[in-house]
């Protein structure tokens, strides 16, 4: 059913925390899965603050290597991608490319406030995926 599942990640506690059903997916399924990050190109016109991490390749892949290592002591073999562009886009992007199945992902990401969380990564991803969308709250 999910042959190949994707998982966008950042430094966010929702991302963090998705990982464990992204794990029991993976596992129940025999799913493929794909680490993703998506380095942001700083928006001097954003009200939000974008965290400067995620607008660092280096950081970045850190971030994946580690995540890879963290599933691996898990016995799951992850493929990691790292991607320049807008978030929700470059997501859905890389899931009709891959022809993922599946993408899981936390309820929200870092830099999020209240008063914008209709235009959060996640609910764009929501309205433009390629596939189902698991969102971790």
């Amino acid at each position: 059913m999910f042959n190949k599942i994707l998982f966008p990640l950042d430094r966010s506690r929702e991302a963090q925390e998705a990982i464990a059903v992204a794990i029991d997916l993976v596992q129940k399924y025999q799913s493929k899965l794909i680490l993703l990050s998506v380095v942001e190109a700083p928006d001097p016109a954003a009200e939000v603050n974008d965290d400067p991490v995620m607008q660092s390749p280096e950081a970045i892949d850190r971030l994946l290597h580690s995540a890879q290592a963290m599933f691996a002591k898990r016995g799951i073999q992850a493929d990691i991608l790292q991607r320049e562009g807008k978030p929700a886009f470059t997501i859905c992007d890389v899931a009709d490319e891959l022809n993922v199945n599946l993408i899981v992902m936390g309820s929200s990401g870092i830099g999020l406030d209240v008063e914008h969380t209709a235009d959060s990564v996640t609910s764009r991803v929501i309205n433009l995926a390629p596939c189902p969308v698991l969102i971790v709250p």
